[in-house]
């Protein structure tokens, strides 16, 4: 079967993907991965077919400093530059699927734009999402970064987030529609019909951090971490491994995709926090650009890019912006987190990291301060419960296969059905719930 992946994003809203991928290429399908020009080396690393998605990923994602999270006027400009970024995928999405699909797997991002090439194609399509988007009482929407409420707010919240998100899609889908020849559909309109039909949706993080929330629809299941592919002989750089077996487990600071050009200034607030605090530290560059001053000292080593799996059971801590993926391998990996949120749901994971007691109270990015960072870490690295919170969902997580889940709803989905109006996955446990 010719299964095609949608993703759409910065990289951590691309990797698990490629894992998932890899999961499903094994078990006999053909496998692409549709995402944006800078994410083909990390696509066909995993050994995947590769199809271009035409948006820069830059655009729309809120920027790496958090910008634009703030006052009426920066989300007004994130809502504008998000409806542009997507106005744009959906211009290539149609030709990337025309290349050969039978089955659709889409993402949060790529969901709204999807279901009407799913309509115009007959393809049958599963959502595969990395965020719980379903308004719920448990907590508000991830993406605000709104504190919770009251069960009806959070709901209310939910709700608003949607009809939100609703608006950035609706030129995307207005010019889709018409180059599909399709009649006009609003995006609110489809939204609303993909729920009454309980469309399926596999959200690909643990229960440790997100257990389902029960007034969900039936098809919304959360099913375990997709975790990115790399390489099974992959070992860690020799300069790495020495500098591993040199002293004491060190902390590991990096942002991942965000705080784009703030690495020296970031960097130095690195390297006197963990002076303050008396350990050794591991600085990622990442897309900031992070990197020690030149008198950083023996005990401060600036890395590349290296798989979490392989790095992260080395550490004694982990300072980093709480994407979905890091705050999920920072668990497996038995290790206590700083979380620095930076934009998006960055937040709502480190609040859950926290809740967990796996760690520190979030430090948001703007009041980041190597007096902050310093105590943060003393406590993460010195305090044994923040590894036993972390060791405890880490088994948890390990009673989880996110991509033997989706494998089985592939199955279903084609097998059972064979169309769009799939209203439901094998197993599910959810009944409908309040909207």
């Amino acid at each position: 079967m010719r299964i095609l992946i949608a993703a759409a994003g910065s990289r951590g809203d691309v990797a698990p993907y490629t894992g998932l991928g890899a999961e499903l290429r094994r078990a006999g399908h053909d496998v692409a991965l549709a995402a944006t020009d800078g994410f083909a080396p990390l696509v066909r690393g995993a050994g995947l077919e590769f199809r271009r998605l035409p948006a820069d990923h830059r655009t729309g994602t809120g920027g790496g400093d958090g910008g634009g999270g703030g006052g009426g006027a920066g989300k007004r400009e994130l809502m504008r530059s998000a409806a542009a970024f997507v106005t744009e995928l959906g211009r290539g999405f149609a030709d990337a699927v025309a290349e050969g699909t039978d089955l659709l797997l889409l993402s949060a991002t790529t969901a709204p734009l999807g279901w009407h090439l799913a309509e115009a194609t007959g393809t049958p399509a599963l959502g595969v999402y990395l965020q719980p988007t379903a308004p719920t009482g448990d907590f508000p929407p991830v993406v605000t970064g709104a504190r919770p409420r009251s069960r009806f707010v959070n709901r209310t919240a939910g709700r608003f987030a949607l009809r939100m998100a609703d608006r950035v899609y609706g030129r995307a889908v207005a010019d889709l529609r018409a180059h599909l020849d399709l009649p006009p559909l609003s995006p609110a309109a489809m939204r609303r019909r993909q729920e009454a039909a309980d469309w399926p949706v596999l959200h690909g993080f643990s229960t440790a951090l997100v257990p389902r929330p029960a007034d969900w629809r039936a098809g919304l299941e959360v099913v375990g971490t997709w975790w990115p592919a790399y390489e099974p002989a992959a070992q860690l750089p020799p300069e790495l491994a020495d500098f591993l077996r040199a002293g004491p487990a060190p902390v590991l600071v990096g942002f991942g995709s965000m705080a784009g050009g703030d690495g020296e200034r970031l960097g130095g607030i690195a390297v006197r926090a963990l002076r303050r605090a008396g350990l050794r530290g591991i600085l990622q560059g990442g897309s900031a650009g992070l990197t020690a001053a030149g008198d950083a000292g023996d005990d401060v080593l600036t890395i590349g890019d290296v798989p979490h799996a392989l790095l992260f059971p080395h550490l004694a801590a982990v300072v980093h912006h709480a994407g979905a993926g890091t705050s999920a391998a920072a668990l497996r990996a038995e290790v206590p987190s700083v979380p620095v949120p930076v934009t998006a749901d960055q937040p709502f994971w480190a609040a859950r990291l926290a809740a967990l007691g796996a760690a520190t109270d979030p430090i948001p990015f703007r009041t980041l301060t190597a007096e902050r960072l310093s105590g943060a870490l003393s406590r993460a690295a010195g305090e044994p419960s923040y590894a036993r919170a972390a060791k405890k969902a880490a088994a948890q997580m390990a009673t989880e296969d996110g991509a033997a889940r989706v494998l089985e709803a592939v199955r279903y989905a084609t097998e059972g059905t064979g169309t769009t109006g799939a209203t439901g996955t094998p197993g599910a446990t959810g009944t409908t719930g309040a909207r």
